[in-house]
C-alpha cells in the first residue's frame, strides 16, 4: 500500500505520557484497519509457487533442448527423441525439490520472524509486524529492530544504532519527539514510540529490507557455472549448424541429417550440472532445517563452505550466557558491606527489563525497597558501563574495573582483578560518588566500592566442538568484550588452541595492515567494541580469510554484517537475527559442525558432478567437429547418447550429488573441474573415434554395427571416468558403478533394449579390437590425469613464486 498520513499530533509531554501508558484502543485500531492504515510490509523475498514453477520450466536449456525434441519429433524418429523425457524428469524433480525446501523455510521463517510489543488499551500485547496500525504505540527494548518508522513518546537513556540505514557509526541518544526509523535498532535503554508511517512505501522501508540482506563475496561456484554454460551456448549453434551442413553433402536424408546433428548438439548440453547445482543447495537447506538451522539466503550454503575462519564471542558459544554472583570482594578505604550489597540490590532490580549481569544479582541480592532512582546511564558495549543515582544514597557506577576507574584507582586493583579474570571470572567494579550524573559522562570523583565476580557456566560440548573446527583447519578468533584474561581462561578450559595469546583491543591499532598482522597472529581479543569487531573481520578478509561471524547481540550486528556468512542465534536480539545469513534455532554452538559439514557436502558434491558433467561436453563436442572434418555419418544416433549419458552421468549424478563429503573446500574449483573433465572427455572420445574409424574400414560390419563399437566404446570411458570422480571408493560408490555398468550391458544383451537402441553385435575380430581399445584407454586415462595435476601443480608453484617475487 502506499504511504499514509503521519498519525495526530500529540504535543507535551502530558499528552506523550497519557499516549505511551494506553495506546490506542480496540475501536482506534479496528478504524485504521478499515482504512487499510495497516503495516503491511512485504515480507522477505521468497519465490511463490507460481515463480518456482515457472524458473525451473522456463530455462535457456530447457528453450533450446525443447526446439531440439520438436525437430526429431517432426522427423517421425520418435525413439531418438528419448531425451525429451530426460529433461521433464529433471525439471520435475527441481520443481519438487524446491517446493519441499519452500515449505521447510516458510515454517521456519514464521518461528523466527520478529515479534513487537504493542500498547493496546493500557496492556501490553504481543503482535506480529504486520498487525500494526498507524498509530499504535511500540514498546522497545535493548536489542529490538524498530520495525516501523515511528517518533519517540517516552524514552531512558534510548541510544539507537541507524548503522545500517544511514552509515552512521555512533549510537544516536533518542529523546522524546524525535523520529525513529525502520531498520534501526536499540542498543540501549528503553522507550515507547507511536508509529508515525505504515506500508512498504514508508521512509526506510526498503533500506531495512536491504539491511536484511548481504552482499555476498564473489562466488566461485556460481562464476564458474554461468563461464560454463556461457561458452557451451555459444559453441551450439555453429556447431549444430555446420554438422547438419556436413551431413547433407554426404548421403544423408535431411531427416536422417536433423537426427544426428540434433543427438550431438544435445549430448553437449550439461543440462543436469544446473539441475543438480539447485538440487543440492534445496536439499541442503532441507536438511539444515531439520538441524533448526534456518538459512535466510540461500548462497550462505557456499559460502559456509569456504569459510576458514570463525569469529566467536565467549558468552553464549563457549559458555551458556547464564551467570552466577561467585564472589563480592570489598575494598576501598572504609568498606562498607552493608551499603555495598544495597547499592547491588538497588542497581540489579531497578530496571524492569534486566540484562543478563542484572539477572545474576537478582539471583543473589533481594530488592532494596527503600531505594528509588533517581537518574541512570543504561549499559553499552561501547561504554562497558552502567550508572544509576539514588538520590541521598549517592551515584553508583558498575562495569569493567580499566574502563570506569582512572589508571591510578585501577592499579590499586590490578592484582585482584587479575587474579579472579585468571580464573575465568568476569570482574566487575562497583564504584560510589556523592554527586550526581551529567549526561553520559563518568563522575570525576569516583570510590571503588567493591569487585563483584560473575562466573558463567563453560558449555558441555564447547570442547568438543572447538576440537572440531581445529581438526578441520578452520581458525578461530574469540571475540569478547570481557577482559582478555576472563576469555583466555575459559578458553583454556575447552582446550581452545592458542588461548595464551592475548591481546586487550584497546591497544589495538588502528591502521589496516597493522590490524591485520596483529589479529592473524593471535587468538583472544577481550575489552573489543562493537566497531573493533566489525574492523577485525574486515582485516581477516583482507588477508584472504573466509569469515564467518557468530552473534547474539546488538554488539555483534555490525561484524555481522561485514562478515561473509553471519550466524545469529535465534535466542538473541532481533537486530542479529535480521542480517545473518543463518539462525542457529536451537541457539547452540554445537551445531555449527553439522552447518558446516552440510555446506562442505554441497559444494564438493556440485564439483564432482559438474566433472561428470562437463566430460560429456567435451566428448559431444569433439564428436561433433570430428565428423564435420572426416564427412562420416555421425557414430551416435540421439538415442545412443542419451542410454551413455543416463546411465554414466545422469543417475550417477544424483547420487554423488547427496552423497555424504566433508573435505575442506578449495579455491579453483573451475580448474580442478576441467582437469578431469578435458582428458577425460577428450581421452573417451579419441578412443571411441580411433575404434568406430576401426570398424568403418573393416570389411562386412554394417552402420548400425559400427554405431554399436562407438557407443560400447563411450560407455567403457565413461565408466572410467565415472570411477575416478566417485572417489575415495566406498561399498555404495562401488555398488553404483557396478549397477550403471550393469544396466548398460543389460541394454546390449536384452534383445527388447537392444533392439530398441538399435544396439547390433559386431563380428568377432572387431569385438577384440573393441576390447583392446577399452583396456587401453583404462590405462592411459590415469596416466592423462596425473600428468594433467602434475602440469597443473608446476603452474601453481611458478605463480606463487612470482606473487612472492611481486
Amino acid at each position: 500500500m502506499t504511504e499514509s498520513s503521519v498519525a495526530p499530533d500529540h504535543s507535551g509531554d502530558v499528552e506523550r505520557a497519557d499516549l505511551a501508558q494506553r495506546g490506542l484502543t480496540a475501536a482506534e485500531v479496528a478504524e485504521r484497519v478499515a482504512r487499510g492504515e495497516v503495516n503491511d510490509v512485504p515480507d522477505a523475498p521468497s519465490r511463490t509457487i507460481t515463480e518456482i514453477i515457472r524458473a525451473n520450466l522456463f530455462t535457456k536449456f530447457n528453450a533450446l533442448i525443447g526446439v531440439l525434441f520438436a525437430i526429431v519429433m517432426a522427423t517421425g524418429q520418435y525413439k531418438d527423441a528419448l531425451f525429451g523425457g530426460v529433461i521433464v524428469a529433471n525439471t520435475l524433480i527441481g520443481i519438487i525439490q524446491e517446493l519441499r525446501a519452500k515449505r521447510t523455510l516458510d515454517r521456519l521463517t514464521v518461528v523466527n520472524a520478529p515479534k513487537v510489543t504493542s500498547i493496546r488499551d493500557g496492556d501490553a500485547v504481543h503482535l506480529a509486524v504486520n498487525a500494526l496500525v498507524l498509530g499504535d504505540v511500540m514498546d522497545l527494548l535493548p536489542g529490538q529492530q524498530i520495525v516501523a518508522d515511528s517518533s519517540v513518546l517516552i524514552a531512558s537513556n534510548l541510544e539507537v544504532d541507524e548503522s545500517l540505514l544511514t552509515g552512521e557509526a555512533d549510537p544516536i541518544v533518542k529523546q522524546p519527539g524525535d523520529e525513529l526509523l525502520s531498520g534501526s535498532f536499540v542498543v540501549a535503554g528503553n522507550a515507547r514510540a507511536v508509529v508515525s508511517k505504515v506500508g512498504a512505501d514508508a521512509y526506510a522501508a526498503q533500506l531495512a529490507e536491504e539491511a536484511r540482506r548481504f552482499t555476498l563475496v564473489h562466488s566461485e561456484l556460481r562464476t564458474a557455472i554461468d563461464r560454463i554454460v556461457t561458452l557451451v551456448t555459444w559453441a551450439l549453434v555453429p556447431t549444430g549448424i555446420a554438422l547438419f551442413i556436413r551431413q547433407l553433402t554426404g548421403d544423408a536424408r535431411v531427416s536422417d541429417a536433423l537426427v544426428t546433428s540434433v543427438g550431438l548438439v544435445v549430448a553437449m548440453v550439461p543440462e543436469g550440472l544446473i539441475l543438480l547445482t539447485s538440487v543440492a543447495f534445496t536439499v541442503g537447506v532441507v536438511r539444515l532445517a531439520r538441524k533448526r538451522t534456518l538459512v535466510q539466503e540461500l548462497p550462505a550454503i557456499e559460502v559456509l563452505a569456504r569459510v576458514d575462519v570463525i569469529c566467536i564471542d565467549k558468552t553464549g558459544t563457549i559458555t551458556s550466557g547464564s551467570m552466577d554472583v561467585a564472589d563480592v570482594q570489598m575494598i576501598g578505604a572504609e568498606p562498607d558491606t552493608d551499603r555495598v550489597e544495597t547499592a547491588l540490590a538497588a542497581i540489579a532490580w531497578s530496571d524492569p527489563n534486566p540484562n543478563a549481569t542484572q539477572r545474576a544479582l537478582q539471583g543473589r541480592f533481594d530488592m532494596a525497597a527503600d531505594w528509588i532512582v533517581s537518574g541512570s546511564v543504561a549499559f553499552s558495549s561501547a561504554r562497558k558501563w552502567s550508572a544509576s543515582s539514588f538520590g541521598d544514597n549517592g551515584t553508583w557506577v558498575f562495569g569493567a574495573p580499566e574502563m570506569v576507574m582512572s589508571q591510578s584507582a585501577y592499579a590499586d586493583m590490578a592484582t585482584q582483578v587479575e587474579t579472579a579474570a585468571d580464573a575465568g571470572n568476569r570482574v566487575l567494579v562497583l564504584a560510589v560518588c556523592d554527586g550526581g550524573l551529567s549526561g553520559e559522562t563518568l563522575p570525576d570523583d569516583l570510590r571503588p566500592a567493591a569487585l563483584v565476580m560473575l562466573e558463567d557456566e563453560v558449555r558441555g560440548d564447547a570442547a568438543e566442538t572447538l576440537s572440531y573446527f581445529a581438526a578441520q583447519g578452520v581458525t578461530l578468533k574469540v571475540i569478547s568484550g570481557d577482559n582478555p584474561r576472563t576469555v583466555g581462561a575459559v578458553g583454556r578450559r575447552v582446550g581452545l588452541a592458542g588461548a595464551e595469546n592475548l591481546v586487550d583491543a584497546r591497544e589495538l591499532p588502528t591502521e589496516q595492515e597493522a590490524l591485520a598482522d596483529a589479529v592473524v597472529g593471535s587468538t583472544v581479543f577481550g575489552r573489543v567494541s562493537p566497531h573493533q569487531k566489525r574492523e577485525m573481520v574486515k582485516a581477516l578478509q583482507s588477508r584472504g580469510h573466509v569469515v564467518a561471524m557468530t552473534g547474539d547481540g546488538v554488539n555483534d550486528v555490525l561484524a555481522l554484517k561485514d562478515s561473509d556468512c553471519g550466524i545469529a542465534m535465534a535466542s538473541g536480539s532481533e537486530a542479529t537475527r535480521a542480517v545473518a545469513q543463518l539462525v542457529l534455532l536451537d541457539s547452540t554452538f554445537s551445531s555449527l559442525p553439522s552447518v558446516l559439514s552440510e555446506g562442505r557436502r554441497v559444494i564438493n558434491n556440485i564439483e564432482r558432478v559438474a566433472s561428470l558433467f562437463l566430460v560429456k561436453t567435451v566428448y559431444a563436442l569433439f564428436f561433433a567437429i570430428a565428423t564435420v572434418i572426416s564427412g562420416a555419418d555421425a557414430p551416435f544416433l540421439p538415442r545412443h547418447l542419451t542410454l551413455v549419458g543416463t546411465f554414466t552421468i545422469g543417475m550417477p549424478a544424483f547420487f554423488l550429488a547427496l552423497a555424504p563429503n566433508d573435505a575442506p573446500v578449495r579455491a579453483g574449483f573451475l580448474g580442478r573441474v576441467l582437469r578431469i573433465a578435458l582428458p577425460g572427455g577428450a581421452l573417451a572420445s579419441f578412443a571411441t573415434y580411433i575404434a568406430y574409424t576401426i570398424a568403418r574400414h573393416t570389411g562386412g560390419v554394417s552402420l548400425d554395427q559400427e554405431r554399436t563399437v562407438a557407443t560400447v566404446v563411450l560407455a567403457s570411458s565413461a565408466i572410467l571416468v565415472l570411477a575416478r570422480v566417485a572417489q575415495p571408493w566406498v561399498m555404495w560408490k562401488m555398488g553404483l558403478i557396478a549397477a550403471m555398468a550393469a544396466f548398460l550391458a543389460l541394454a546390449l544383451i536384452f534383445d527388447p533394449l537392444s533392439n530398441y537402441f538399435k544396439l547390433v553385435d559386431p563380428p568377432s575380430g572387431t569385438i577384440i579390437m573393441m576390447i583392446v581399445v577399452i583396456v587401453a584407454t583404462g590405462l592411459l586415462l590415469p596416466i592423462v590425469w596425473r600428468l594433467g595435476d602434475r602440469l597443473v601443480g608446476v603452474g601453481e608453484k611458478h605463480l606463487q613464486r612470482r606473487e612472492r617475487t611481486a
